[in-house]
């Protein structure tokens, strides 16, 4: 009878991740069938001079010293008529940042730029409270975003700024570039990772004419669509998909627009890059528990644009799942030994066909769309599912934790800019991620013993994955450790000593 139950939870999950395999097959397959329709964005309605409508670009900050400057520079050099942009600066910072941007402002004021400093004394709903408050005083119809990490490239507003011509259009993003992206293999793989996203899902939802979100930064919203659609909301950490869904909801059209790139920077340490996907996460998924019933049971949608936002709405559950499989992969080897052909393929291909056949499609589509060679994608993926593997438990957490409570706090992602190590991510021990890349090596064992040879290569990956990322996290955390006991002991040798104070007192004090 355990037998029994345990192969039809395997199968269960193996049927879960299939399925979330196959959409992104279907994603790629869209993109193709609609290239018509996702080259007619590049389109765009010509707008006379005077006709041009005013902008605001909203810069929401919060203690981001290493790159305010170069963000603030960046967007004052936007080549749109001076009278018709304001640069609105949303501060939240608590650190040198305030003092710094407050007078970068007074500096770009003094050039005759229209730049205004808000400076908030609480960060009550944190990024979309700030976007909120700034909303309320700001001169443009038009609103830009743009995130502390981001370069806005001088022609950004003239490149989408036609679209509006259309009084249907609420919203237009572009797609993010990547300044780091040769930085390392946490860089390379990272980059991939958003090229799909941005490449794939967001072309294919887009062409198709099914629902897609505002990415946070890099896009322009019209602020009366975002008025009638509710406004900004801080209920999940995801502002931004929340308000995408309800604009699209309310009837306003989305328009992307991949050849307008918007570089940034990817995280170089894998703590602050679980800090970035667990808020990710967190927030879909209370965007998932906000929206998703509204969504589906909508009469305006069609039932492929509701289909595709139940997958968009839901692809984190796909972590939970995937550290099922690695508990459940060990016992269903040895359960389950591959004594022939037919066995080997009902167990082991399935594995296959959802873990790499779909990715690799998605991802080299990616990469094709860009001018890049298709290979690339494919010598990175078995990272790619590495790292994403490595994630998984930390997302678990995310996961449960939107489940269970909305809104929370807003973790941002710590920024290297032109002083890194100013700002890092704390991260907890990787204690679970240790034992699965454990439990991950015993079933790569098994497999190679039981026959179930098409596993053992996932079995491995699971192995690297997890160990790779409870390797870096460790060293990362050690790294600081030792850092802070540097600072903490030429802090101390710059002080006259007490001699009331023993030396092993201040030793044990230091480790502690």
């Amino acid at each position: 009878m355990l037998h029994l139950a345990l192969c039809v939870l395997y199968f269960a999950v193996l049927l879960c991740l299939s399925a979330y395999g196959l959409h992104r097959l279907h994603l790629v397959v869209l993109c193709w069938r609609h290239r018509k329709e996702i080259a007619r964005a590049q389109l765009m309605p010509h707008v006379a001079e005077e006709d041009l409508p005013k902008v605001t670009i909203q810069l929401p900050l919060f203690n981001e010293s290493t790159v305010a400057a170069r963000l603030l520079d960046a967007t004052a050099r936007m080549d749109y008529p001076a009278d018709k942009l304001e640069i609105q600066v949303l501060d939240d910072s608590t650190d040198e940042t305030q003092a710094l941007v407050r007078a970068h402002v007074d500096r770009l004021r003094e050039r005759g730029v229209d730049a205004v400093y808000l400076h908030r004394t609480n960060r009550v709903g944190y990024k979309a409270g700030a976007l909120d408050e700034g909303l309320k005083v700001a001169k443009g119809e038009l609103v830009a975003i743009f995130d502390a990490d981001f370069i806005p490239q001088p022609s950004f507003v003239r490149s989408i700024v036609g679209h509006f011509a259309d009084p249907q259009v609420g919203m237009v993003q572009t797609r993010w570039g990547h300044l780091n992206r040769e930085t390392s293999v946490l860089t390379k793989v990272q980059a991939l990772m958003l090229d799909g996203h941005h490449l794939v899902e967001n072309r294919a939802r887009y062409g198709a004419g099914l629902l897609f979100n505002f990415s946070g930064t890099g896009g322009m919203w019209r602020s009366k669509a975002i008025g009638a659609a509710g406004g900004w909301q801080h209920d999940t950490l995801t502002e931004d998909l929340d308000l995408s869904y309800r604009a699209q909801l309310a009837g306003w059209k989305f328009v992307y627009r991949e050849d307008v790139v918007s570089p940034s920077e990817l995280p170089e340490d894998v703590s602050a890059l679980r800090a970035q996907q667990y808020r990710w996460a967190k927030g879909t998924v209370q965007s998932a528990r906000k929206l998703l019933r509204r969504v589906l049971g909508s009469e305006k949608l069609t039932f492929s644009q509701r289909l595709e936002a139940f997958f968009h709405l839901t692809p984190h559950f796909a972590y939970p799942l995937l550290v099922l499989l690695s508990v459940l992969l060990l016992p269903a080897l040895v359960l389950m030994p591959a004594t022939d052909t037919i066995t080997m393929l009902i167990v082991d291909l399935p594995l296959c066909v959802a873990t790499t056949g779909s990715l690799a499609a998605f991802y080299m589509v990616a990469e094709a769309a860009q001018g890049r060679k298709r290979t690339g994608a494919l010598a990175r993926l078995p990272m790619l599912i590495a790292l994403g593997t490595g994630l998984a438990p930390h997302l678990c957490k995310a996961v449960f934790e939107g489940l269970r409570h909305m809104a929370g706090e807003f973790v941002r992602t710590p920024k290297q800019g032109d002083n890194k190590g100013r700002y890092r991510a704390r991260a907890d021990l990787p204690l679970l991620e240790t034992g699965l890349s454990l439990l991950s090596f015993a079933s790569t064992v098994a497999s190679i013993q039981t026959g179930h040879y098409f596993a053992t290569p996932f079995a491995m990956l699971f192995t690297i994955g997890y160990g790779y990322v409870a390797m870096l996290v460790a060293h990362e955390q050690a790294t600081r450790r030792r850092e802070a006991a540097t600072r903490i002991l030429a802090t101390s040798s710059e002080r006259p000593s007490d001699p009331t104070v023993p030396a092993e007192q201040t030793v044990g004090d230091l480790a502690a």
